[in-house]
């Protein structure tokens, strides 16, 4: 199977549909400009936001956005990254997993609204699971397949190895999906807000 083939309309719709069926919100948008005005559109002022690592968000200008000033919410990942202490940096990210919103990205979806996230240490997976109230993921249509064997294939097959090199290439030690999430649905009494962007763009693995 091709995974960088955008998916057809017919099958984003499928995709659509079967997110709802699961308790998840899609929003489909035209490109990364639309996805990252609609992300702007959904953060209130004022909200504790918390984001992965993710070649999605930085294609789609999210992280330029984050260091340029404009936001009016409060950047909990820069706090993080910036603060040079173990110590206070561990601190800061255990309160992270309680941020407002956290945005990240999928490493493959299904027709039928299932998706899964791989993670080398697991730190963004308790957000992404239950810890915060607000979750909004992007994804670039060509992470859309048929079915839940056919996205672990994707993952396994094609996005480990293609972020492993690039991890290696900056001077890392390379990734391993260590820890791995299938995430089949959010039940409407959790209370959570979960949503999916989907982009007609390649972004991302």
């Amino acid at each position: 199977m091709d995974y960088q083939t955008l998916a057809s309309e017919e099958s984003v719709q499928k995709t659509v549909a079967g997110l709802a069926e699961r308790g998840i919100e899609a929003i489909v948008v035209d490109d990364k400009a639309a996805a990252l005005a609609k992300i702007k559109e959904l953060i209130p002022e004022g909200a504790t936001v918390m984001n992965g690592s993710s070649t999605t968000l930085q294609e789609i200008g999210y992280t330029e956005y984050v260091k340029s000033g404009e936001i009016k919410f409060k950047d909990l990942h820069a706090a993080i990254t910036t603060e040079v202490d173990p110590v206070r940096r561990a601190g800061l990210r255990k309160q992270a997993i309680t941020a407002d919103f956290y945005l990240g990205s999928v490493h493959a979806l299904t027709e039928d609204g299932q998706f899964v996230v791989a993670s080398g240490s697991g730190n963004q997976l308790p957000h992404i699971v239950f810890t915060s109230p607000n979750l909004i993921l992007v994804a670039g249509t060509q992470k859309i397949v048929p079915t839940l064997a056919e996205a672990m294939k994707r993952l396994e097959k094609y996005v480990i190895p293609l972020e492993d090199k690039r991890m290696r290439d900056k001077g890392g030690k390379g990734t391993k999906a260590n820890k791995v999430v299938i995430f089949k649905g959010e039940p409407a009494y959790s209370g959570r807000k979960v949503r999916m962007v989907l982009v007609k763009e390649k972004l991302g693995f």
